[in-house]
């Protein structure tokens, strides 16, 4: 038996030897240090921006600041991962064991981006990495922002900067039960009691007071509900929900704005004829700069009718995206004036800051009032790449346009779609139909891809219009821009909603009905009832 033993292990004993020797040997290299600096390509300035390090074995790596702030984001989630560094407009640098290294960097949505590759010896080393800007939104009038944040207050003056976000509106309360009050059972440590805004310099500013109602538990039990966001309100809110009707009239009588998470939970359907939602996230936190998870989010809610793209059974990113859109235009379509918004839950997912936002058009210099006044009605386009610019009859999103009795509206609708990725489509849609498409773009100029809008379209009832664009992100992963609506509103020809989206909806209300019968309030489960009625009534008008 000893023989045996001695035997065997005669031959993995060297081995061992071995691995220790190269791990002293390891142990004992010194490391090499990457100094580093980010510059604007046309100012050679330092500028702040994100920073990934990753080793060629595919381990991500963190960075500091050399003399200025630098925040590290080391999120997981399933298979996928976000690790980055944010950057104040300082060099930075890195210690890391000898190897070769790829480089990239980002500063939001309109600088292109910058991937290097390094090889790093012992001792010291140096980079400088330019980024390009490709487009200027600021300067045509365009402002940025992002309602679903989870980072904390003092990360944020970097962030915004690093991803050049003019406005955050940080989720400081968050609640998950049915029996808890923001004020008092906050998921937030940071509560924020006071209401004045943040400026981090004149075009960025952070307003601090904005509660998440993300209800998955009911008497200490699982019981998912779903999520509403009040944003912009004045001192914290010490209601529970559901009912939800009491928490808006709070939020209504401080000016806030309501903004709804996902089209998808289980209370969403309810929430726009109840609460009289102001916002739908059409780009919202299941839609990351990393790999789609989310195939199997509430698959039950996805109708047949929709006919969203699947792959093995499972719902695909693009998928996702479609249901969205076709969720809001069903919504648009009954008449329910909702504006988009965009979230990520950066803090919580594996994304970036501000990597779906929503841009806000202003007529002059940018201030707070304006653009969250702008964000309630629409005069926005979201977007998770591309960039979107187009008027109807030289009006710009969320407006109307009135017509005489027996007439048809032309509408010229003029722009631009702009994109660092090839432009896969720009398409015109009327009531939640493409009336019109024009041909992608796979050609750049200088790094951009451009396709110029300008085409006539006939409204012969009363409609909303709107643009939408796809581009191809790598391994071709969808990206989008999509405008608010404009409304043509004819007299004696109202918009009807379509019996298939009403059939939809009503029956997403009833059968929540259900579900929550027995383990909501009765005053919660009437909420529901009352949503259900509403859809049944737009069902007698419907065509």
């Amino acid at each position: 038996m000893a023989t045996r033993f001695c035997s065997r292990h005669s031959i993995w004993f060297p081995s061992i030897v071995a691995f220790f020797i190269s791990l002293q040997a390891l142990s004992a290299q010194t490391p090499a240090t990457l100094h580093g600096r980010i510059i604007d390509a046309d100012t050679r300035q330092l500028i702040p921006a994100r920073l990934y390090l990753e080793s060629d074995s595919g381990e991500f790596h963190l960075a500091q600041s050399v003399g200025g702030a630098a925040v590290p984001y080391e999120k997981r989630r399933r298979e996928v991962e976000e690790v980055h560094t944010s950057l104040s407009a300082h060099p930075f640098e890195a210690s890391l064991p000898p190897g070769t290294y790829h480089l990239t960097v980002e500063r939001g949505k309109e600088y292109l981006p910058n991937t290097q590759t390094i090889t790093l010896e012992e001792g010291e080393t140096s980079i400088t990495i330019p980024l390009k800007r490709w487009i200027n939104m600021n300067d045509a009038g365009w402002f940025s922002g992002e309602t679903h944040v989870h980072r904390p207050l003092s990360e944020l003056r970097t962030l915004m900067l690093c991803e050049e976000l003019n406005v955050a509106l940080p989720l400081t309360a968050w609640v998950r039960g049915a029996e808890d009050s923001p004020l008092k059972n906050n998921l937030n440590p940071e509560l924020v009691l006071n209401r004045d805004l943040i400026e981090v310099d004149p075009t960025h500013v952070i307003w601090p007071l904005n509660t998440e109602y993300e209800i998955t538990e009911v008497a200490g039990e699982r019981h998912p509900l779903g999520a509403l966001f009040i944003l912009n309100h004045k001192k914290p809110l010490d209601l529970s929900a559901p009912p939800v009707g009491p928490v808006v009239k709070e939020a209504r009588k401080q000016g806030a704005i309501l903004d709804l998470d996902k089209h998808n939970w289980p209370w969403s359907m309810m929430l726009v004829p109840t609460a009289g939602v102001n916002l739908f996230q059409l780009t919202n936190n299941h839609l990351w700069r990393a790999d789609f998870v989310f195939s199997s989010f509430f698959p039950d809610y996805v109708p047949e009718y929709m006919d969203v793209e699947h792959e093995d059974g499972l719902i695909t990113e693009r998928g996702w995206i479609d249901y969205g859109f076709q969720t809001y235009y069903a919504l648009l379509n009954c008449g329910f004036d909702i504006m988009p918004s965009a979230g990520t839950a950066s803090g919580v997912h594996p994304v970036p800051f501000g990597f779906g936002r929503v841009y806000v058009k202003l007529d002059g210099e940018f201030d707070y009032d304006s653009w969250i006044d702008g964000l309630k009605k629409g005069y926005s386009f979201v977007t998770t790449s591309p960039m979107l610019n187009v008027t109807y009859n030289g009006q710009g999103p969320g407006k109307r346009i009135s017509g005489s009795d027996g007439k048809a509206v032309k509408v010229r609708i003029q722009g631009w779609v702009r994109s660092p990725d090839p432009i896969d489509s720009v398409e015109i849609i009327q009531n939640g139909d493409v009336v019109h498409t024009l041909p992608g773009v796979g050609t750049a100029e200088a790094g951009v891809y451009s396709q110029e809008i300008d085409l006539w379209i006939e409204v012969t009832d009363s409609s909303w219009l709107a643009v939408r664009s796809f581009a191809q992100w790598k391994n071709n992963r969808p990206r989008f821009a999509h405008s608010a609506p404009v409304f043509v509103d004819l007299p004696g020809k109202s918009l009807r909603p379509r019996t298939v989206e009403v059939e939809y909806l009503l029956k997403r209300a009833e059968e929540e009905i259900t579900r929550h019968t027995g383990v909501l309030s009765k005053d919660a489960v009437d909420e529901f009832r009352a949503a259900a009625e509403t859809y049944r009534e737009l069902l007698e008008i419907a065509r």
